[in-house]
């Protein structure tokens, strides 16, 4: 083989050592997709590989807006062979007649979102809300075949046959044949995303062309039955109604590609899931003892280990990903397991946690227009298979086993999970009523504040006065998740949910809590009611005022309370050994908190500013002094943060960062709210947001899996890019320039101007 330094990119610039050894079918890659990219998210996260012909995308926000751009990135490449077949294997397909054609997945506009609108209504979460009971019929005979064996293979028991069987239920076809149909989905997935040998190309091309014909003849079967139930057949009539958008060509190969696509992967995800939880012990003994947490188990699983690894793009023009220039027909493998595990997007993105209120986030669904229609399906089965095993089968535990992939570079889960438990302790033996208990999770995204973790309060203590100190531990004695610096928690009791930045670490958090006599009751809550020894809910870490490690100096900017995740960055930053400096300003130094300790660990750049000593912060000074390329955050009073926004406007884009540590935008009153109507560029879809909506909420009816956290327009989770209408701003997030930009808005809070309509990036 050539040496590394040889390779170059098709634009001609050398290839280093790590892209060149990139293999997408042996070694790390094939062990953990996400850990094999970690050394291209911190030092190339778009790199050219050699071996496979492809751009590899690994960071979160390059894919997400490979993802958002259909024109620019096609997905006309999403279903091409990575390993091109043989002449021979060529022959082969063309004696079955094989003419598989574009569908949804990688047709482009304007035919995909003509064809999307027409065949969405079966995937709206209204319209499968009825199918869960059919989910949970078919789990539990299939549980019941296996339960007193004491041991299963749960691929080959459960979570191939049920997604399958009800893969074909929605589709409306007869479950006759599902072992030709496996085979069948296998020989589909290796021709695709595999690497066969010229022999295994031959036998795979044979499955192929047989799956193909197996698909033309139940297609013939359910046009005898243009009534008949299911998607396929509404496919048919759409057929009929409108056949220049759903056209002949297009039902046979939806037929054979959709067969793959509602099944594989929510078998796949679903085992990974499964073994995920097996392994974490821990957060399999916490859903067995409070199910509510299954949701967002499954997300955080999705997340962690989904079954979809990568995706593939092609550029139809010169394009810009993460600083890379691309060539028009550079063809991109979006890598989402990396994404997925990107520390820029999640907190501790490499741990497993189900109490993440972030996991929705994830990737593994894709993003935008072509975002999977059946992603719900897949929550909805995920959801039922682990509320039954946990319920029924509590004691279950993984088998000495060694795991088996199928190799291919996009799809990933264990060939078989074997699992054991002791039959005599099975719960229903005794009390026969278990097995037919069950809850009912909404189809659709899981909400954040059913996410929460049960803390309690470890030591208590008063940093300043009005300041509560509080040390939080985790109620079962495990260290609390780590988080960076300008991270905040959720506190949640007795119906009291506030947000608090995280000052100390040590596996316990830190909050410090001003008692606000005038605000809406929160803070004068937790003062009064919190003890040591108490518990309460906690939701986070979540961080969205992200510390800029790597500019070359950093000013800090504190007042009141909001030297609270200052602080925090004052630390990480002396630990980093990076130059910074730190301006403190308060009413007085007795209601200034952690004064000895700034004073202790910060003494060298402090600066203190108390009103009673007639201190004054020279806000001006402070920005006129900034070196070159300088960092500015800051936290506290709308005054402050107003101040430096006027004085730092003629600086570079991202100078000043800024958080806000109250909220003072009025409830939504719908008795002086207008409603407007949005249209969702990217899904073809138009939604009503009536006078007592929020645009968020009325998003999530829709079934658009919009990210939020705060609710209060504070944190800037929930932004939409607007690409036409006027914006009624009601955020704490946006600058100045940028709500006159009108190019962005918080769904969470802000309108349309007057009721008027508005063209969004969705």
């Amino acid at each position: 083989m050539a040496e590394a330094a040889e390779f170059t990119s098709p634009g001609g610039c050398p290839v280093s050592p790590q892209a060149a050894a990139f293999d997408a079918f042996e070694g790390p890659y094939q062990v953990d997709p996400a850990d094999a990219l970690r050394w291209s998210r911190d030092q190339e996260p778009v790199f050219y590989s050699p071996k496979l012909g492809y751009w590899v995308v690994s960071r979160y926000d390059d894919i997400k807006a490979v993802f958002r751009d259909n024109i620019l990135f096609s997905p006309c490449n999403a279903l091409e062979k990575v390993t091109p077949f043989s002449d021979e294997a060529m022959a082969v397909l063309k004696s079955y007649d094989y003419a598989m054609n574009r569908t949804m997945v990688n047709e482009d506009e304007p035919a995909h979102m003509e064809r999307r609108r027409a065949l969405m209504e079966h995937f709206i979460p209204a319209n499968l809300e009825p199918r869960q009971e059919m989910v949970r019929r078919l789990t539990r005979e299939k549980m019941d075949a296996f339960i007193d064996d004491g041991r299963a293979d749960l691929v080959a028991r459960m979570l191939y046959e049920v997604p399958l069987t009800v893969a074909l239920e929605f589709l409306g076809v007869p479950p006759d044949d599902q072992e030709t149909l496996k085979r069948f989905s296998v020989a589909h997935t290796v021709n695709t995303w595999g690497r066969p040998t010229p022999e295994q190309q031959v036998e795979v091309a044979h499955s192929v062309g047989k799956f193909w014909r197996y698909a033309g003849e139940v297609l013939d079967k359910m046009r005898a039955e243009p009534d008949g139930p299911g998607w396929m057949h509404y496919a048919i009539r759409r057929n009929a109604e409108i056949p220049e958008v759903v056209t002949d060509s297009y039902l046979h190969s939806m037929m054979m590609a959709i067969i793959v696509a509602a099944h594989e992967t929510t078998a796949l995800a679903s085992t990974n899931m499964f073994k995920l939880l097996l392994t974490h012990r821990d957060a399999w003994a916490d859903i067995c003892a409070d199910p509510s947490l299954i949701p967002n188990a499954v997300e955080e699983s999705l997340r962690y280990a989904g079954s979809i690894v990568a995706w593939r793009r092609q550029t139809t023009a010169p394009a810009t990903v993460g600083g890379v220039d691309l060539p028009e027909g550079a063809k991109l493998m979006i890598v989402m397991a990396s994404a997925n595990r990107d520390t820029r997007q999640f907190e501790n993105a490499d741990s497993f946690d189900i109490y993440r209120d972030s996991a929705i986030d994830h990737l593994s669904f894709g993003y935008g227009s072509h975002q999977c229609m059946g992603k719900n399906i897949a929550r909805m089965e995920m959801r039922i298979f682990l509320e039954e095993m946990s319920r029924r089968l509590p004691h279950l535990r993984l088998s000495e086993q060694e795991f088996s992939y199928l190799p291919n570079t996009s799809f990933r889960g264990p060939e078989a999970l074997w699992v054991e438990w002791d039959p005599s302790r099975n719960p229903e033996r005794a009390a026969p009523a278990l097995r037919d208990r069950q809850l009912h999770f909404p189809v659709g995204a899981p909400q954040r504040k059913d996410i929460a973790r049960p803390v309690r309060v470890a030591a208590l203590r008063q940093e300043a006065e009005g300041v509560l100190g509080v040390t939080l531990e985790d109620t079962r004695g495990r260290p609390l998740p780590d988080w960076s610096a300008g991270a905040h928690v959720e506190l949640c009791l007795d119906g009291y949910e506030r947000k608090y930045s995280l000052c100390g670490r040590d596996g316990r958090y830190e909050v410090a809590i001003l008692r606000e006599e005038a605000g809406r009751g929160g803070s004068r809550h937790f003062h009064e009611a919190l003890r040591e020894g108490a518990e309460l809910k906690l939701r986070g870490p979540s961080n969205l005022f992200k510390l800029d490690e790597t500019a070359p100096h950093h000013v800090l900017v504190a007042g009141g309370i909001g030297i609270t995740p200052i602080l925090a960055m004052a630390d990480r930053l002396k630990a980093l050994g990076k130059p910074y400096e730190l301006h403190y300003a308060g009413r007085s130094r007795a209601s200034m908190a952690f004064l000895d300790r700034l004073q202790a660990d910060h003494g060298a750049a402090l600066r203190l500013y108390p009103k009673s000593e007639g201190a004054r912060a020279d806000l001006a000074a402070i920005v006129d002094a900034l070196p070159e390329g300088a960092r500015l955050h800051v936290c506290g009073p709308e005054r402050m943060i107003s101040a430096l926004e006027d004085r730092t406007r003629h600086l570079p884009e991202g100078t000043l960062r800024f958080e806000h540590f109250a909220a003072d935008a009025p409830a939504l009153d719908p008795a002086v709210e207008r409603p407007f109507e949005v249209e969702l560029a990217d899904s073809g879809f138009s939604v009503a947001v009536p006078a007592d909506t929020t645009l968020l909420e009325a998003l999530r009816v829709a079934g658009v899996d919009l990210p939020s956290d705060c609710c209060e327009g504070l944190c800037g989770s929930c932004e939409v890019s607007v690409l036409d209408g006027a914006v009624d701003h009601r955020d704490k997030v946006l600058t100045r320039a940028e709500r006159a930009a009108n190019r962005r808005m918080m769904a969470c809070c802000s309108r349309a101007r007057d009721g008027k309509r508005l063209r969004l990036a969705l």
